[in-house]
């Protein structure tokens, strides 16, 4: 892992593949007992979870189903506090265990805003998996069920999380340089 250039940025490595990978298996593992013979419906939250989702999925041995959600709340490296839902949600969840799974929740309002539009629908329940959790950005009062890793309040790129669209590609997590 080397130190990478992302538009006018630099990025520096932080979580290796191999500790990124070790962290998605802990959480595959709660999954598999705590879902056990109930079948959940899990949504992606896209465009970052995609690469949590597929790396979760392989490791669950539980009957599942997978979906997906679009929504947005970034702009370049920072939060814009607003979320706008692009693309919703076609499952009926009426009754089911539904498990969120989001790349990164640093200030909570993603993760407010599909709660709320979940509920509506009245699932059997909902709760949250992310890969990466920053507890000190953290606003809301939902509980994070599962997570992969803890980090502190800095801006990361790499397995999915991007800055403008790049870097989703790279192995591991990297975080931004101090100029």
């Amino acid at each position: 892992m080397n130190r990478v250039r992302l538009h006018d940025k630099e990025f520096e490595p932080y979580i290796s593949e191999r500790d990124v990978a070790s962290a998605i298996d802990k959480v595959a593992a709660r999954l598999n007992t705590d879902y056990a013979g109930k079948r959940p419906l899990l949504i992606g939250v896209l465009n970052g979870a995609f690469f949590f989702a597929a790396e979760l999925v392989k490791r669950l041995t539980i009957e599942c189903e997978v979906s997906f959600v679009k929504v947005a709340s970034y702009h370049g490296t920072r939060s814009t506090g607003k979320v706008s839902e692009l693309i919703g949600l076609s499952e009926r969840i009426e009754g089911r265990h539904v498990v969120v799974l989001e790349d990164i929740v640093d200030t909570g309002s993603t993760v407010r805003h599909i709660l709320d539009s979940l509920n509506d629908h009245h699932p059997a329940s909902v709760r949250i998996a992310a890969l990466l959790f920053k507890p000190e950005a953290y606003k809301q009062d939902i509980p994070i069920d599962y997570v992969a890793q803890e980090i502190p309040n800095a801006f990361v790129v790499g397995s999915g999380l991007d800055h403008d669209g790049l870097g989703r590609n790279l192995p591991g997590i990297y975080t931004i340089t101090e100029s």
